[in-house]
């Protein structure tokens, strides 16, 4: 039999254990956040090139476990030959192997290129599909390219959550998560209705430029701040100012 001590201690622990999870930001304190990286970056812009929903959805197949920078590289020769995915199937997958072959697995990449392609033609008459339930048919397409598709192509707002946005989620405690679903749900929740369409984008550019992997570059921080990260080296926010152009895109 356990003794009133106990029960106590344990109660008093779990009243004051926070729940887990949790934004550690208010609604005030994520408003702040967003407007900051509106003024930052007022039109974000995935660093992918495509011409068309199409080249959006290969380049973005491709992009996995790979940088943009150099799908980018493949990419531009391949999109001037084949930017349809009649011209894809035309081309074929040994060709498409040549284009691709300096990005990680590009062996299977190519392979689902051309399988995407023709499910493409065969199901949906050459056509991108504009819902996540058909874009994930798709070989090669996992939930975070149909998200990027469904926003990037057709203006639908969702979140992306690449291993940028994972670990900024966690890192700053944004949306803790285990898995990029929780933490996408989560920012689904969290995030002021008004930045909800770019906040994918800041978020990816944030951690590729400033909230860096390796080591965060937090006097280069306009959140620094507010953020919340037991790994923050410096408090006070770097100048409120529009980024140039050129500095999106520099790897």
């Amino acid at each position: 039999m356990k003794s009133s001590t106990q029960t106590v201690k344990k109660s008093n622990s779990a009243a004051t254990k926070k729940p887990a999870g949790r934004s550690a930001y208010s609604k005030a304190e994520l408003e702040e956040m967003f407007r900051r990286f509106s003024v930052q970056r007022p039109e974000p812009k995935g660093e992918l090139e495509h011409v068309n929903p199409f080249t959006l959805v290969v380049a973005v197949a491709l992009s996995a476990q790979a940088t943009d920078a150099g799908v980018n590289k493949a990419t531009r020769a391949l999109f001037a030959v084949a930017d349809t995915p009649e011209k894809m199937l035309a081309l074929g997958e040994e060709k498409v192997r040549d284009y691709i072959k300096t990005i990680g697995l590009y062996r299977n990449k190519a392979k689902n290129v051309i399988a995407l392609s023709q499910m493409l033609v065969d199901r949906f008459g050459g056509e991108v599909p504009k819902t996540r339930e058909e874009l994930v048919m798709l070989p090669g397409v996992g939930r975070k390219t149909a998200n990027v598709v469904m926003s990037m192509a057709f203006g639908i707002p969702t979140m992306a959550v690449d291993t940028h946005i994972f670990r900024i989620g966690n890192r700053i405690r944004l949306a803790p998560g285990k898995t990029p679903d929780e933490v996408e749900d989560k920012l689904m929740r969290i995030i002021p209705k008004p930045y909800l369409f770019h906040a994918h984008h800041w978020l990816i550019l944030h951690g590729r430029y400033c909230c860096k992997a390796r080591k965060p570059e937090c006097e280069r921080c306009v959140i620094a701040d507010l953020c919340r990260s037991p790994e923050k080296t410096c408090s006070v926010p770097a100048p409120l100012v529009e980024l140039p152009p050129q500095q999106i895109g520099l790897e």
